[in-house]
C-alpha cells in the first residue's frame, strides 16, 4: 500500500475486535487513528478534531451510524465518511448515502480492498481542498459579484440583489470553474441534507444566471447545463 499520504481517520466501530484489528492495520499503513465506540462519542470526536476521513459502522449504541453521519453533515462539516455495515439491503445502502456517506462497504469486507477505498477518499478529499477558493469579489467579462453583500453588478452596469442560495451557487460553480459540478455536490452544499429540490429548482437558478449574467441567450459563455450530470461554469475565452 502507498504510505505517502497518510491521514487523521476516525474510527467509529463498536465491535472491539475488529475495531483493534482496524485500527492496527490502518496505523501499520501510516494513519493515526483516533478511535469511538459509540455515536455521540464519535460526534463529540468530530466537533473536537480534524479528520481526513471518517470511518462509520452502522449498528452502534446511542446513536446509529447513519444518524451520525446525518448529523455531522448538517453541520456542514465534509470529512469523507466510508460506511461499514453487516447490512446489505440496498434500502440501507442508499440510506447511508443520501445521509452524507461517500462509500460503503458490507461486512465480511476484504481488508485490501478497505485499505484501498481509505487511501482514495482521503487523496480525493485533499484534491477538493487544494482548489483556490474565490475571494469575497469576483469579476467574470463585465460581471462583478460581491459575495459578502450578496450583490452582482452585471454586464449593463445593473445592480442585482441575490438570494442566499443564489450567491451559495455561484460560489459553488465559480470555486469549480471550468469542470462539472454534479446535482449531489449542489444538494448537499446549497440546500442540505434533509431538502431536496426538484432538478428544475436547479436549472431555474441557472437560467436566473443566464438572465443576469449572459449577454446572448444563444451563445451562452459563463452558465452550461451537462444533461443528466450537472451544471459548469466557464471562463470567458
Amino acid at each position: 500500500m502507498n504510505t505517502l499520504h497518510n491521514g487523521n481517520i476516525l474510527l467509529v466501530e463498536d465491535e472491539e475486535n475488529l475495531h483493534e484489528a482496524l485500527k492496527l492495520n490502518l496505523e501499520i499503513e501510516g494513519y493515526s487513528v483516533s478511535s469511538a465506540f459509540d455515536g455521540k462519542k464519535a460526534l463529540e470526536a468530530v466537533a473536537n478534531e480534524y479528520f481526513d476521513l471518517i470511518i462509520m459502522d452502522i449498528m452502534l449504541p446511542e446513536l446509529d451510524g447513519i444518524s451520525v453521519t446525518e448529523r455531522i453533515r448538517i453541520q456542514n462539516i465534509e470529512t469523507p465518511i466510508l460506511i461499514l455495515s453487516a447490512k446489505n439491503e440496498t434500502t440501507d445502502k442508499i440510506s447511508g448515502l443520501r445521509k452524507g456517506a461517500d462509500d460503503y462497504l458490507t461486512k465480511p469486507f476484504d481488508l485490501e480492498e478497505l485499505l484501498l477505498r481509505v487511501d482514495k477518499l482521503i487523496l480525493k478529499n485533499r484534491k477538493l481542498q487544494d482548489r483556490e477558493t474565490v475571494s469575497d469579489e469576483y469579476t467574470f467579462g463585465e460581471n462583478q459579484i460581491f459575495f459578502g453583500a450578496q450583490e452582482a453588478i452585471n454586464w449593463e452596469g445593473k445592480k442585482i440583489d441575490l438570494s442566499k442560495k443564489e450567491t451559495m451557487l455561484l460560489k459553488l460553480l465559480i470555486e469549480n470553474k471550468n469542470e462539472v459540478v454534479t446535482r449531489e455536490k449542489i444538494l448537499q452544499a446549497v440546500w442540505g441534507y434533509n431538502v431536496y429540490p426538484a432538478t428544475r429548482t436547479i436549472d431555474n437558478f441557472i437560467l436566473s444566471f443566464r438572465k443576469y449574467f449572459e449577454k446572448d441567450s444563444r451563445n451562452l459563455l459563463y452558465f452550461h447545463s451537462v444533461r443528466g450530470v450537472g451544471y459548469k461554469f466557464t471562463e470567458e475565452i
